[in-house]
Formats: C-alpha cells, structure tokens, sequence
C-alpha cells in the first residue's frame, strides 16, 4: 500500500467513525508528518468535545514516599531509614490537607509507596478524615497497584477493600501503576506484582462499584511505538466492556537528577534511555486520540510535559489539562527542566485561552462547574497545527 492510499484509507475511517486496527495504529506512529496527524486526532477531538478545554482546581497529597518495591524508572521512592524517607501521620495529612482549603479545590489526588509495614486501616481512615475537614472535594486516591497492595496487607479481596474506601469517601481511582501492560517491556521496568491482569480486575471492579476511573500510559522510555499501541488496544477493550474510564493519560516518562540531599540517582534506566521529544509526544497524544474512540476525553498532564507542549497538545487531539497541582512529588523528585510548580486558575484560564480554546472547568467525575467566555480569536484560530521541531 502506497503512502497516499494509506492515508486516504486513514482519513475515510476517521470521517466515518470506523474504528482503527492494531496495524492502522503501528503505521500511525511510523509517520512524520505532525501536522497530518495533528489535524486527524483534532478532528476526532472536536466531534466529541467541540472547542472546550476541561481543567480542574487540584491538589497533589502523597502519604508517604517509603515503598517495598524499587522500579526501575521510580525516583519518588525511598526505603525505611533513608535520609529523606517520610511518612504522615493521619493527623499531619488532614493538617496539610486544610492549608489548601484556601485555593478553592475540588479535587484532593492521593498516590503513595507500597508501604511495608503500615496497617491497611490507615488509608480508610486517612480518607474517612479528609472528607470531614474538606467536605466539597473530592477524594481522588490510590492506584490499582496500592488496591493490589491492600490485599495483600489486608487479607481481604479489592471488592471489600473498594467498597471500604468508598464508604471512607473515595470518588475516584488514579490511573497509575498501568505503565506500559506488555510482558516483554513491563518486566524490565516495574517490580512490584500488579500487571495487566490485576490492574483490569481492579479498574473493572472499581467500574462495577459506580466509579468513572483514569487510565494513564508511561511512554518514552524503552518501549517501541509497538507497546504503545498494545497498551491502548488493551483499555479500549476493557472501555468497551466496562464504558468505565473518563479519560485517558499519556505520561512523559521523566529522567532523574542527582537528588541534593542524598547524591542519589534512582532511575535505573537513565543510562539507555532518553526522554520523548516533544514531536514524540505529540505524535502519542494524536495516535492514542485515533485509536481510543470509545473514551470521551484524552488529558495532557502539564507538569510532565511542561506549558508549551501542553499547548500544542490541544491540536493533537487533548482536551484537558490536569489541575492547579502546585506540587507534584512524583515528578518534581525526577524532572530538573523548570516545570512550575504551580498553575492557579487564572493561570490556567489564561493558557487555555492563549492557545484559542474555551476554559471549561469540571470536577473529578467530569461534570462540569463552570464555562468560561471564549478567547476573542477562536474562530481566527488557525486551523491546522503548526509544524514543530525538535
């Protein structure tokens, strides 16, 4: 097949609404050009979403960095004893929690280490009293692993455990822990015992339950474009079983740097890999917008990609961008090249409206809290994405 056929076939399936293949998906990633597929995953985009970016007011609380797992892309991670290892008391988790009651959030987003050695009642009741002291907010916690590690700790199945947490307070699962699902790459990169069959399990029953979850995806590191398209074939599977996932997440793959307080560096794939470029992430918002028709919503998280891109993402088929955060530990214990720590609302407003979208804000189960006016130039927009280099 000639690369014009190719893409004439590509652009009839997308005009109809057909569903993409395995290999329609592949040959996606094997183009160059941007702006092709820009104007294909926009065109998707705007069908499902018009000119409305989503965003919501967040904030980022992680329990404790101690974890009994070491995986090889992790610099968030600390073991029992080391200089900087923390973990909070429920009391001091509240008490922070409570500081920023003041930025006028709606949603609280808890992920945490495999922590050997706190009891399974801490984190239901941990929720149970951040919903008493942040009543309105919602209460955005824990990854399919955490819920796997909660068994474990626990003895009791995710379905008790779920509906446990949800009593306590829980509105949502993160998408975390999904990393990259294939075999051939997952098992050089997570150590820990949470892969796809007990990540779906938990997601599927977390869907059972009335939960609309997230599914994210680490790009970048030392998959091929091959595992991307697996990873994605395997949540648009479980999304037409389940129609459970509100949205879907590439994640930035982040190098290390050398961690002030201890010397370390922790990410055990730095030496042979490098981070994807912007062009690279472009291409993965766009593909993973084509191939996921049955999701209505693909996020770009602005702090592991940085502002710019962000923007640019907005023509490559995203139409969201994670919340305020002001601090992401996660990220911000790996990445050096200045993403702010903050974005305000205003911040956000003024960057979606910059790149000529409509600010739309929503809360953690999507529902909308406030439109906001239009930029002035949207209909002067340009209408395909600019080119952009690496």
């Amino acid at each position: 097949m000639t690369d014009k056929s190719f893409r004439a076939g590509i652009e009839e399936k997308v005009a109809a609404g057909e569903r993409l293949t395995r290999e329609d998906g592949v040959a996606l990633y094997e183009c160059d050009d941007l702006s092709w597929l820009g104007g294909l995953a926009h065109q998707v985009r705007v069908r499902k979403n018009g000119e409305r970016v989503m965003f919501n007011v967040n904030r980022h609380l992680n329990l404790t960095n101690v974890c009994s797992a070491s995986c090889a892309y992790c610099s968030f991670q600390r073991k029992p004893g080391e200089k900087d290892a923390y973990t909070m008391r429920v009391e001091q988790a509240v008490q922070l929690a409570k500081q920023m009651e003041g930025d006028q959030l709606t949603e609280l987003h808890i992920v945490n280490g495999l922590h050997p050695t706190l009891p399974w009642k801490y984190y239901p009741r941990v929720l149970s009293e951040l919903k008493k002291a942040l009543p309105t907010v919602n209460l955005k916690a824990f990854t399919a692993t955490e819920v796997q590690w909660f068994e474990k700790i626990s003895g009791l199945g995710a379905s008790e455990i779920l509906d446990e947490l949800i009593d306590a307070g829980l509105e949502s699962l993160t998408g975390g822990g999904a990393e990259i699902f294939d075999w051939e790459v997952r098992q050089h990169i997570v150590d820990h015992d949470c892969h796809w069959e007990d990540w779906s399990r938990i997601h599927r029953l977390a869907h059972e339950k009335g939960l609309r979850t997230p599914a994210t995806m680490l790009y970048g590191h030392i998959e091929e474009p091959r595992h991307r398209v697996d990873h994605v074939l395997r949540l648009r599977e479980l999304q037409d079983e389940t129609g459970g996932f509100a949205v879907f997440i590439p994640l930035r793959y982040q190098h290390d740097f050398v961690d002030a307080k201890d010397g370390k560096i922790r990410n055990k794939l730095q030496a042979r890999t490098t981070m994807a470029s912007p062009t690279e992430s472009l291409k993965t918002f766009a593909v993973s917008r084509l191939l996921l028709d049955n999701f209505d919503h693909v996020k770009c998280f602005w702090v592991m990609h940085g502002l710019e891109v962000a923007q640019l993402s907005l023509n490559f088929g995203v139409d969201d961008l994670d919340g305020s955060v002001v601090e992401y530990k996660i990220t911000h214990d790996a990445d050096s090249y200045g993403t702010p720590d903050k974005m305000g609302r205003e911040d956000l407003l003024e960057l979606i409206r910059d790149a000529g979208f409509q600010p739309v804000e929503r809360n953690t189960k999507y529902e909308i809290v406030r439109e906001y006016d239009a930029p002035v130039s949207m209909a002067e927009r340009r209408s395909v994405p600019q080119d952009v280099w690496t």
